[in-house]
């Protein structure tokens, strides 16, 4: 009743009468229709009629379309698929032996398993939907049992019900994939007689032995009427679920109009039954006159939702309150009501407030529970009178409640808690305001469906086999009702496309009596819908009703506004209106200009071969204001390329397809080169590649995916005969059994499930046709890889098959690379624009292959030599195609000026793990060939070149990738040093490029030597990299007779304080001892005497004084155990911590700090004036110096000289002023003076002080001050009493 927007008139005139007309009568006998039901212009053969085809729309020119919004193709109605030939003949057969008018089919679609069935007379039919041609249709025979004792009469469709479960299933993803592929998994059918109880179950009905089900003959009476058409059924409801842990055992929920519930158990040894509620109008022979108590709707609580695994729960709806039950599974299965809620009471908040002013009754009469578990909705009747004209009429509303997933219920069996469970999430949303008024069988006859798009709508199934969408959209409910040009029956069921994405929402699809499966494209709810009449959801209407929806559509297609999607949150908006999009359509339409204009160029150009202002025009219309695919440039090679065939149906051969597509794709790609030119010509392509470089990349893809689309199904072919020629019998000879073919098979089903308009299309000749998103293969190759290759395939199939999709993707990236070096004049500055086959996807699904071969083939035995050999072709060529990609993307990135980090170290673990695996295998069939050599001895020279022949396209890579794990391991297994330096001279990359690699893997091995030697070769790579390596370094420098660098490395590491520093380049080196350094600095001196620089004297001088120091800490640590540990004992102290540790200590280390002071430099000395002021006071403290003072009274000088050469103040003096002092770098009369005069002598007063200003500050100054000073001055002036300075000696 509410139709599609578009209608011709005399269709619209004839849908004024009251009833719908008749079908038409049957084929006569001796012209029998192939389709069962005779259908007005419909062709006698098995091609889908015209009028079916929506996908029609997809080939018309976009410059041809006279409106975004008034394409009639877009809202109506699309054909999904035939039904079997088996279900017409038998369709057919029943009208024959029937009277017309009759219910006599049943039939309904499974949502979870995507299987449509349907009963004819005593047979049930069960096929796929989602196939356009139903060629896998399962007959069962219903047992006559279960038909009643009325005969004939008891063909009445509306007795029957089925549930069809999936045994096994492992979420819904497993399903979409497995159902794309159309493979069958173990599924049971369960057949009831609503009027009966009489139930058949199918355990497997893909199993040999489903012919014969199990039978439950409970013998309950029929109480239908004599003509099997009306009548009280029996069960209202009925749902069933698998019991987990069980083999094939389900159970049945069943529940009658009266309230009682039944619960079935069905195993593929028997079915039970037994009640497990007393429904209100059931008990002590209640009255029964009413014929309905309230709806009796059942819907399980998803079970993502429940929180016990072996519980599931469910919900009842009654006439005014919604129940919930439990089933527990343990043990014995045990059902118990554990809540229920008020719905139509007194209370509006709650629910539906009852005894409102114009009510006279509130029916329940169906629900649904979303996929999440979080809103239940209800269909609502209420029927009112209007008080001011007094007639009665019907109001249909939708309310939504919400779940509490968190809802504690009590645990005892006889108390109901009250407590709500339920939450209401907006008030009820009316969908009619007011309708006829119809009895109560119509109105309990009606269903509820959710969960289709557009996101929020609803579906409802009237019992006389209509069908109408409700959606809020911009305000306000519309409503859209399934109807075609011509009769096509009752609609028996409708469910939602599942979606290739796993998302919760697909288009709906409604089961009709005579023409099939049909979609109800989103754009037809959105812009085909018309807003509530005042009339019923039934077939019954007016001509004027009729004509004013016209007009209401006609006023819909007019709007400028395009149809946005609606969310579900609408239903709770209120009244709100959406902004207006005035600016986003005034764009709009000045783009749909500008491609009618190029469009029409373009035409133009075809036919004359001439361009004429092309460029002006196209700029005055804006056509180069957007970039990307939004430019029109590209709007139009993408249309070019996707077009669809007008040749291909489903009903041909296969060898004609093939050559169909061929010829299409031949077509496409002619028309592409046409337009290029015509680019040219006019001189667009140089606008595009100067300003729009990224739109002019695209149209150049489109030319690449293309003739890739073209090589692959020449690939197609090619396996589909070698196949054929392979197999023996006629029925293997299909081009089904590859994985190419499965895979093109689920991207193309996957796009027909997504596009609607598509679904009347095969599935190859929507993947050839959709050149543009070649994406998909590899998206589908890296998620639903295990869906094509299974597990359960035999070894040999598996490789067989990960061979073929390795070829395809080949096949694909290398045309599109051909071409674009055929046609690289053509293309804009490549500089920071990423390539088609570049993106994360391609990428993704290219490794995904690549990462199953490798996988496989370390599996042992999974595969035969030559299977491997060929396997290690196809991976080196994927390797070349997924490294190739990653420099292209990583190249544009850099460009850009992009953060390309983490792709780097993607693209490196890739590179090494895919070498890797090519480098092993070719190990492998290196050593198959040399066995399988005719010669007996050993011959090594014929091995290595079987080496060098097999592993030179993996050189080859490994080389232009930097592969350098693999060149070292080539190079090594050969032991040729001329290719290893061969391959250094040119591998010159990052971070010192394969040299470094090599100097590193030469230094982990310690082959110390051949490093060296190397060194000759490449001094300053060897010199570069042991910058960090100064134990090595030196040797290297005194191979090239570099003496001086020499003596200044090996002085540098003698003093190197942190030998961990070079962990970096390996895990060898050892911290020095003092054995080492000192050896170290001598080989220093004696590489500083050979090289005989200008100042070498000078740097031989500063390592004497070096090795002194280094001599000194010795002893310090020595003297004390307290500075026996590793931080004093593995490396150089600083003379500064040096001095400091002798202060501390007793009088031997304090005359220790003076010898540290004169080997020092002068600055240090100079900076560190202070500390050397300490040390004399520390060496004043050493002797007692009043005692000395008063013992010394009366002494001779000779005595008091020979006293005084024992105190440290002497020693001290000996060692800094004496003449034989030997003092590096200057002496301590520039720093500190000895006496207070000498200061102005040297320029030096203000600056510094003397050492009698010093050791005047002493406490025993006062006391002893003379006897202090004389013998500072006696160590300065006795150069006799002086012993000769120690020569500094070697160690051995």
């Amino acid at each position: 009743m509410f139709s599609p927007a578009i209608r011709k008139p005399h269709l619209l005139h004839r849908r004024c009468k009251e009833e719908a007309s008749p079908s038409p009568p049957p084929a006569p006998a001796h012209t029998p229709s192939t389709r069962g039901f005779a259908v007005h212009d419909c062709p006698a053969t098995g091609t889908p009629a015209p009028w079916t085809s929506s996908s029609l729309l997809a080939r018309i020119s976009t410059s041809t379309r006279t409106g975004r919004t008034g394409d009639s193709g877009q809202i109506q109605p699309v054909h999904v698929a035939e039904f079997p030939q088996v279900v017409r003949n038998a369709q057919a057969n029943l009208l024959q032996k029937s009277f017309p008018g009759k219910n006599l089919l049943a039939g309904g679609i499974d949502k979870e398993t995507s299987l449509a069935w349907m009963i004819c007379g005593n047979e049930l039919f069960i096929w796929s939907y989602l196939a356009t041609v139903a060629k896998d249709c399962l007959v069962l025979e219903v047992p006559s049992s279960l038909l009643g004792n009325k005969g004939a009469k008891s063909l009445c469709g509306s007795q029957w019900t089925v549930c069809i479960m999936r045994w096994g299933s492992s979420g819904a993803s497993t399903r979409s994939s497995g159902d794309m592929l159309h493979r069958r998994s173990s599924t049971g059918v369960i057949l009831c007689n609503k009027r009966t109880q009489a139930m058949a179950y199918w355990p497997d009905i893909y199993t040999e032995n489903s012919k014969s089900p199990v039978l439950g003959l409970f013998g309950c009476r029929d109480t239908s009427s004599d003509d099997g058409t009306s009548g009280n059924c029996r069960i209202s409801s009925l749902i069933a679920a698998a019991v987990p842990g069980g083999i094939n055992e389900c159970i049945v929920i069943a529940s009658e109009p009266t309230g009682t519930l039944w619960l079935f158990q069905c195993s593929p040894a028997a079915v039970n039954r037994r009640e497990i509620h007393k429904g209100s109008l059931g008990i002590h022979g209640a009255d029964r006159s009413r014929k309905n108590s309230g709806g009796g709707s059942l819907a399980w609580l998803p079970i993502k939702v429940s929180s016990v695994a072996a519980e599931r729960m469910f919900f009842l709806l009654t006439s005014h309150e919604l129940q919930c039950w439990s089933i527990s599974f343990l043990h014995d299965i045990n059902c118990k009501k554990i809540g229920c809620q008020e719905i139509v009471g007194s209370d509006g908040d709650l629910g539906i407030k009852k005894d409102i002013a114009g009510q006279k009754n509130i029916w329940l009469l169906d629900m649904q529970i979303d996929e999440h578990g979080k809103e239940i909705d209800i269909l609502v009747a209420t029927f009112c009178k209007d008080r001011v004209s007094g007639s009665n009429y019907t109001q249909y509303s939708l309310l939504t409640m919400l779940y509490k997933p968190n809802q504690k219920f009590s645990s005892e069996d006889n108390v109901i808690k009250t407590e709500r469970f339920l939450e209401k999430k907006a008030p009820s949303q009316v969908i009619i305001p007011k309708a006829r008024v119809e009895d109560e069988e119509f109105l309990f006859s009606m269903r509820l469906k959710t969960g289709g798009k557009p996101s929020g709508s609803v579906i409802i199934l009237s019992g006389d086999g209509t069908a109408t969408v409700a959606i809020y959209w911009r305000g306000s409910t519309r409503l859209y009702q399934f109807d075609l040009p011509w009769d096509a029956g009752k609609v028996l069921d409708a469910s939602v496309i599942p979606s290739s994405e796993d998302r919760d929402e697909g288009a709906w699809v409604v089961l009709t009596e005579k023409a099939g499966v049909w979609a109800i494209p989103e754009k037809a709810v959105l812009v085909g819908g018309v807003e509530p009449p005042e009339r019923s959801l039934s077939r019954k209407g007016s001509c004027n009703e009729a004509v004013a929806e016209e007009k209401r559509r006609s006023q819909a297609l007019n709007s400028n506004v395009v149809p946005r999607r609606a969310s579900s949150e609408a239903w709770s908006a209120g009244e709100r209106q959406r902004p207006s999009l005035t600016g986003l359509s005034q764009q709009a339409v000045v783009d749909e200009e500008s491609e009618m204009l190029l469009n029409r160029l373009f035409h133009d150009f075809i036919l004359s071969g001439t361009v004429h202002e092309v460029l002006q025009k196209l700029r005055a219309a804006g056509a180069f204001d957007k970039e990307g695919e939004m430019n029109i440039f590209v709007r139009i090679s993408k249309s070019i390329v996707n077009t669809l065939s007008k040749h291909w149906t489903t009903t041909r051969e296969a060898e004609f397809l093939a050559s169909t597509v061929v010829s299409s794709l031949t077509e496409k790609q002619q028309k592409h080169e046409k337009f290029l030119q015509f680019l040219v010509l006019s001189k667009c392509h140089e606008e595009l590649s100067s300003k729009q470089r990224t739109a002019m990349l695209t149209v150049m893809e489109h030319g690449e995916k293309l003739s890739g689309m073209i090589q692959l199904r020449e690939l197609q072919n090619t396996l589909s005969h070698q196949r054929s020629s392979i197999n023996l019998s006629p029925q293997s000879k299909n081009q089904t059994t590859g994985a190419l073919w499965n895979l093109i098979q689920l991207i193309g089903e996957k796009a027909r499930r997504n596009t609607v308009l598509l679904m009347d299309r095969d599935n190859a000749e929507v993947f050839y046709s959709r050149v543009s998103d070649i994406e998909d293969l590899f998206h589908c190759l890296s998620h639903q890889l295990q869906y094509i290759i299974t597990g359960e395939e035999n070894p040999s199939v598996q490789m067989q098959r990960a061979l073929e999709l390795s070829n395809a993707c080949m096949t694909l990236v290398q045309a599109g690379l051909r071409y674009r070096e055929q046609h690289k004049d053509w293309y804009p500055s490549p500089e920071g624009l990423i390539t088609w086959n570049s993106q994360p996807v391609v990428r993704s699904g290219i490794w995904r292959v690549a990462s199953f071969v490798m996988e496989f083939l370390k599996e042992p035995g999974a595969a035969d030599m030559s299977m491997k050999s060929n396997l290690w072709s196809q991976l080196e060529g994927l390797t070349d195609i997924l490294l190739d990609a990653y420099i292209g993307l990583l190249t544009a990135k850099f460009e850009r000026g992009e953060e390309h980090g983490v792709l780097v170290q993607e693209y490196c673990d890739r590179r090494d793990e895919l070498l890797g695996s090519l480098y092993d295998l070719a190990k492998q069939i290196v050593d198959a060939k040399y066995q399988e050599s005719t010669e007996v001895t050993d011959n090594l020279d014929l091995k290595e070149s079987i080496f060098r022949e097999v592993t030179s396209p993996i050189l080859a890579t490994a080389k232009r990738h930097e592969g350098y794990q693999t060149l070292w391991q080539i190079c090594y297994d050969l032991s040729d040093t001329g290719l290893l330096r061969s391959l250094m001279h040119d591998s010159v990359g990052p971070h010192g490029g394969f040299s470094f690699f090599v100097f590193k893997q030469l230094l982990n091995r310690r082959q110390h030597a051949k490093l060296l030697r190397l060194g000759e070769e490449f001094q300053e790579d060897l010199a570069s990299f042991l910058k960090e390596r100064d134990d090595l370094l030196w040797l290297h420098e005194i191979r090239l007779n570099q003496f001086s660098s020499a003596s200044e490395t090996l002085h540098t590491c003698a003093l190197h304080v942190s030998p961990e520093e070079g962990a970096n380049l390996t895990s060898n080196r050892k911290p020095l001892s003092f054995v080492d350094r000192r050896r170290f600095l001598y080989l220093s001196k004696i590489a500083a005497a050979a090289g005989k620089d200008v100042d070498y004297e000078v740097k031989v001088v500063q390592i004497d004084a070096d090795i002194r120091i280094l001599n000194l800490q010795e002893e310090i640590i020595q003297h004390d155990p307290e500075y026996a540990h590793d931080k004093y004992t593995s490396k150089p102290v600083r003379p500064l911590e040096l001095i400091e540790m002798c202060l501390r200590r007793d009088r031997e280390l304090s005359l220790k700090a003076f010898e540290v002071f004169a080997w020092t430099s002068a600055s240090f000395r100079c900076s560190n004036r202070g500390l050397l002021e300490a040390c004399w006071m520390n060496a004043t403290d050493q002797d007692d110096w009043v005692s000395l003072s008063q013992e010394s009274e009366g002494w001779s000088d000779e005595r008091i000289q020979e006293s005084l050469q024992g105190t440290v103040l002497f020693n001290a003096s000996r060692l800094c002023y004496s003449r034989d002092a030997v003092v590096y770098g200057g002496s301590f009369e520039e720093v500190l003076p000895v006496k207070k005069e000498d200061l102005q002598l040297r320029g030096l007063e203000g600056r510094c002080l003397s050492v009698e200003e010093v050791l005047m500050q002493h406490k025993d100054f006062p006391d002893a001050g003379k006897l202090m000073m004389t013998a500072v001055i006696m160590g300065k002036e006795l150069p006799d009493t002086v012993a000769a300075a120690e020569p500094v000696e070697m160690d051995s």
